[in-house]
């Protein structure tokens, strides 16, 4: 049984951003691939609405398409609910000894309000992407204290700022693949808000 990472997310839409992090974290961690579980409904942005989970992973297999040690998941999409990362592991540890769940700076400060935080870390490893521009530890709770914080080689793009940019008839070239550009082009995403 490899060792895996497994990066969530809305990924709407998939960009350059999380893929050379992705790729980062594979190396820092050694880890054997990244699976990508694009979610259903996030619990944390169950007011926010995101493209249709279809392009969503649509994108994603299009973007992950050539990258041997990349994995896409349609695990959480399947569900058509509110998707949480406990059960999402549960699921993976059934064919996996070793996970990495890999999250955002931000998230290790939040993660006490996650659904079963105690279990989440009993099921893998909690690697915390950090970045340059994050700002200092504001304090420390078991959870910051379990956690593994990695330097990756991020950019910093936003699907927020993609999504925007694309609405107002700008370029992302540079920001997503170019098969993702290609597809959000012919589907006509974005275009409204």
């Amino acid at each position: 049984m490899s060792r895996i990472g497994i990066f969530g997310g809305t990924f709407d839409p998939i960009h350059n951003g999380h893929l050379i992090t992705a790729q980062s974290v594979r190396e820092i961690r050694e880890l054997d691939k990244i699976v990508f579980v694009p979610t259903y409904i996030s619990p944390h942005k169950q007011n926010t609405e995101a493209s249709s989970a279809e392009h969503r992973i649509n994108m994603l297999r299009i973007a992950l398409d050539d990258v041997p040690f990349f994995e896409c998941s349609d695990f959480e999409i399947k569900k058509h609910n509110v998707s949480y990362t406990i059960d999402t592991l549960r699921e993976f540890k059934k064919y996996y000894n070793e996970i990495d769940l890999i999250i955002g700076y931000d998230n290790i400060f939040q993660f006490h309000t996650w659904k079963e935080p105690d279990e989440i870390l009993k099921l893998a490893n909690i690697v915390v992407l950090r970045r340059k521009s994050s700002h200092p530890i504001d304090y420390i709770d078991k959870y910051v204290e379990a956690a593994t914080f990695v330097q990756t080689r991020g950019i910093e793009i936003s699907a927020t700022d993609i999504r925007n940019r694309v609405h107002a008839g700008l370029p992302i070239y540079y920001l997503v693949p170019e098969k993702v550009l290609e597809y959000i082009n012919k589907n006509n995403l974005y275009k409204d808000s």
